[in-house]
């Protein structure tokens, strides 16, 4: 094999390992992105083996080890062992915890919609990228839809991200995670690097210093674990997926299914959830 073959064969390789480790990177029970085959082929695993910030409670299940459908419409009576709450209520969907919520929008309008996400799955920078601009214009910014974003970080790489992420003034939160999305494939890894996520984080002005005591605030650490956890028993089980009206959305959706779902409630009576 000649040089040019070699290189592009080593140059098709980094590719397809850097799409396995990013798509893996939606799936809730494929947290150690170490175990990501190059083939791309989601398997199962926790992150509570190596310094991950947010390992499981619980011993996936036996069913867990068939390679996991994160966008599934099976129900789920439990994730992991935890018990998965079936058709939650907006009281328990919008349950208080130990972090206040990120929020875009009117704290009163009509129409509430909950997204979970991790920082590193594609399949939610292709929300942010090609339909959460228009969504803001249309439902945020005309005060027809309170938007409410919740981690839900899946690997180690994306746990770190996300301690930088909360670490950052409220007012640069949403910005700092549009940039997360935007320069993805530049701070992704397999392994833990701290040096491209600050690499993000301090353009929105975050020291060396803040950025290193954030990634050893154990409060927030605890908090963030509370806000996955308590997604994995309102039952999500990867990312992107939405709370709209009070139904779980278990997908990537387009401008037009948001229309779909978010239209009639604003049509009705009684705009719902989550308020």
């Amino acid at each position: 094999m000649g040089e040019l073959s070699r290189r592009t064969a080593r140059s098709a390789s980094a590719v397809i390992l850097m799409a396995a480790v990013l798509l893996s990177a939606c799936s809730a029970n494929n947290n150690d992105l170490a175990a990501v085959p190059a083939a791309g082929v989601a398997t199962t695993s926790t992150d509570s083996a190596s310094g991950s910030p947010f390992p499981d409670a619980a011993p996936p299940s036996k069913a867990s080890e068939d390679p996991f459908n994160p966008f599934s419409t099976t129900p789920a009576s439990s994730i992991g062992g935890r018990e998965v709450i079936q058709n939650p209520t907006t009281a328990e969907i919008m349950a208080p915890g130990p972090l206040p919520e990120m929020t875009l929008g009117r704290p009163d309008a009509p129409v509430t919609v909950v997204q979970y996400a991790s920082l590193t799955c594609p399949h939610c920078r292709a929300f942010h990228k090609s339909t959460f601009p228009e969504f803001e214009r249309t439902y945020i910014k005309t005060g027809k839809v309170r938007f409410i974003m919740r981690e839900f970080p899946i690997g180690k790489q994306s746990g770190n991200a996300t301690i930088a992420l909360r670490c950052a003034p409220p007012n640069k939160y949403f910005e700092l995670y549009g940039k997360f999305m935007d320069q993805q494939t530049a701070w992704v890894s397999q392994e833990v690097r701290l040096e491209p996520i600050f690499a993000v984080a301090k353009q929105v002005g975050m020291t060396q210093s803040q950025f290193d005591s954030c990634l050893k605030n154990q409060a927030m650490i605890d908090g963030l674990k509370w806000v996955k956890e308590r997604g994995r028993t309102l039952g999500i089980i990867g990312t992107p997926m939405f709370f709209i009206g009070g139904k779980l959305v278990k997908k990537t959706l387009t401008m037009a299914e948001m229309r779909e779902l978010i239209d009639p409630l604003l049509a009705a009576p009684q705009a719902a959830v989550a308020n």
